[in-house]
């Protein structure tokens, strides 16, 4: 699994993308096969409060599956993209063992 983290308007801290590498690492447990994995975190507005946009896109085999979420901070926003995509390759996972 190839994780690619993009910070945009900004620089991310190490603290940061080894957090989001170690989230992102155990979205493995919900779905093997997964190809690559890309974080995108950005600055809307700086100076307000919920600036800060997490947006997660999974490539598995025939699809990509895209979780995007608004927080105060970043680790909050991953670990919410972090959950919602969990869902979602469960969902997957269900809908490829009925075929």
């Amino acid at each position: 699994m190839e994780i690619k983290i993009q910070a945009i308007h900004f620089d991310a801290t190490e603290k940061l993308e080894s957090f989001i590498q170690k989230k992102v690492e155990k979205l493995q447990k919900s779905f093997e096969d997964i190809k690559t994995v890309e974080v995108q975190l950005k600055v809307v507005k700086p100076a307000t409060a919920l600036n800060k946009e997490t947006s997660i896109t999974v490539s598995v085999p025939g699809q990509k599956l895209f979780v995007e979420k608004t927080c105060d901070t970043f680790e909050e926003g991953v670990d919410q993209c972090v959950d919602s995509m969990k869902v979602q390759l469960t969902k997957f996972k269900e809908k490829l063992r009925n075929r």
